[in-house]
């Protein structure tokens, strides 16, 4: 899920400054706010050249002298530098330092790196107009609002709010929203992209979707386990019965290696931890753990291995093995 932001969600990107941070984990969002730089840049300059440098690699004296120097055209300069954390360290941050102090106004320069590591260097590229921005993602109603304004300026529709929100949802991070909005933009037309488009269009991850089926398992009564058995393989476009046979596998496995663990005294955070064990799954595949036997689990675990070898050797249908299975590890974990 995308997080909360420090600082405000929208840069103002003056194009009179003349240096702009953008740090942190998502690089969708820091290319994002290049991209929105080198817009205005354009408005304001005309044709602007831009220059990338890589910190790993290229020397930050390079760089400066690429800012000051001109170019053929005498076009405004847009210099970026990704891995920029790597030039800005030791004797790299008095050189920025100075230039700081003393930009040019013929070029932008764009520092774009994971970690940033303030100083006084931030007080000074604030001072000569220039940004300091973290790219962490967004807040969930954040990221929706961002989603909206996204397919209406760069997609050309109109996406409506309960929609941005299961989009967030299903898919979080920002480049694979604008990735799915893209999809979605062409499907909806002259249209709006509604909730149920994205719903039909935009799948839960592979994770998602087997913690779905597992929570479903462990929390449900026979019928209703039924019915939502039903619902999974019936509703959908796609074949559905090789993710719930693996999510079944997956869960039988995890319960009867838990089961043993625990027995055994150790300790449940590092059991959780082993298993990969994080949120809503933790407390409920570890409560199922402590219910059921490590006989019973493993018991459960070759019933589930038999399904999967009955259904890959055609000796049964997948719906009914799957129906029996899940009864069963439903009725043996409680």
């Amino acid at each position: 899920m995308a997080r909360r932001p420090a600082g405000p969600t929208q840069p103002t990107l003056d194009p009179k400054g003349a240096i702009f941070v953008f740090h942190g984990k998502d690089a969708f969002l820091r290319a994002d706010y290049t991209s929105q730089l080198r817009d205005k840049l354009i408005e304001s300059h005309g044709e602007i050249e831009t220059i990338h440098f890589d910190g790993t690699r290229d020397a930050f004296a390079d760089v400066l002298d690429e800012c000051r120097s001109f170019g053929l055209m005498q076009q405004h300069k847009l210099v970026v530098v990704e891995s920029a954390d790597q030039l800005v360290k030791g004797d790299g941050r008095p050189l920025l330092e100075r230039y700081a102090d003393a930009p040019v106004d013929s070029a932008t320069l764009v520092l774009r790196c994971d970690t940033w590591h303030k100083g006084n260097v931030d007080k000074l590229i604030v001072s000569s107009g220039g940004e300091v921005h973290k790219c962490e993602g967004l807040a969930p109603n954040e990221a929706a609002a961002w989603a909206v304004k996204r397919a209406k300026e760069h997609h050309g529709v109109k996406l409506e709010r309960d929609g941005a929100m299961l989009l967030v949802d299903r898919v979080g991070e920002l480049g694979r929203i604008d990735s799915e909005l893209g999809k979605l933009a062409v499907d909806a037309g002259e249209g709006s992209i509604t909730r149920e488009m994205v719903a039909e269009t935009v799948g839960m991850t592979r994770e998602e979707e087997v913690w779905s089926i597992q929570s479903m398992i462990l929390s449900s009564g026979p019928e209703e386990l039924l019915t939502q058995l039903r619902v999974i393989l019936d509703n959908t476009k796609q074949d559905q019965s090789v993710i719930t046979l693996w999510a079944c596998m997956d869960l039988c496995r995890k319960l009867h290696s838990a089961s043993q663990a625990l027995a055994q005294g150790q300790n449940p955070a590092s059991i959780a931890g082993s298993l990969k064990l994080w949120g809503p799954s933790k407390d409920a595949i570890m409560g199922a753990a402590r219910r059921i036997h490590p006989v019973q689990a493993g018991r459960l675990l070759s019933l589930a291995v038999e399904a999967d070898r009955k259904s890959k050797s055609g000796l049964g249908k997948a719906d009914r093995l799957l129906e029996r299975l899940t009864l069963q590890i439903a009725g043996g974990s409680r």
